[in-house]
């Protein structure tokens, strides 16, 4: 199919121009492993690559990406826990110094549960989106209720509220808390929007979002 073959031949640009250019750095990461100081919690919307946005080296950063950039809270029953696996090696193993959860604009994940669009859906048509973004549920009913289900503004303080909503739910990881106390962990709440290409760090002392820039 014609998608995989645009694949191959980004592969080939790889081959011919970036690898030589990096190969003594990945010659370090074979022998050295990685040791990433940074993890980024991401969207896995297509337009959002965080490698991209911060202009970073293969082994600069460790990042998980899934619909709206989200993390459950910490808990030991049975399941697939994904974000929390990726969270546990990135803080007990890899030992980051810092997290960082990445919102971005015009989040289809975010929207999805503003409107509960998938809410009446079987798996396959929505029904697996519909849970997974019900980890949203804590703070949809607020943004609803100040800014309406419809519209820009009310995707964008639900877009905001998630990167917030994120950074809770790592505290309640018992070694992520304990580590962000003691210093040796630092969490950061950030967002992105392509129409605009301006990075937002939030101040967790105001709870605004501020330009880096």
């Amino acid at each position: 199919m014609p998608e995989f073959a645009e694949l191959l031949k980004g592969y080939e640009r790889f081959r011919e121009q970036a690898y030589p250019a990096q190969r003594a750095r990945f010659d370090q990461l074979v022998a050295e492993g990685q040791h990433p100081k940074l993890m980024i919690i991401g969207c896995s919307d297509s337009r959002v690559d965080p490698a991209q946005i911060f202009d970073v080296d293969p082994g600069d950063i460790f990042v998980v990406r899934n619909v709206a950039a989200l993390v459950p809270p910490f808990e030991t029953a049975p399941g697939h826990h994904g974000v929390s696996a990726a969270v546990e090696f990135a803080v007990q193993m890899l030992e980051v110094k810092q997290i960082v959860v990445m919102g971005h604009g015009m989040c289809g994940g975010c929207k999805a549960s503003l409107t509960q669009s998938f809410s009446q859906e079987a798996p396959g048509a929505g029904g697996f989106i519909a849970d997974w973004i019900k980890l949203l549920d804590e703070v949809r009913t607020a943004v609803a209720d100040e800014f309406g289900t419809d519209g820009r503004q009310a995707e964008r303080a639900m877009e905001l509220a998630a990167v917030k909503l994120s950074l809770s739910n790592l505290r309640t990881f018992p070694w992520v808390r304990e580590k962000e106390l003691s210093g040796a962990l630092k969490l950061r709440g950030a967002f992105f929007a392509i129409s605009e290409g301006v990075l937002r760090v939030l101040d967790e002392d105001s709870g605004e979002f501020l330009s880096a820039s």
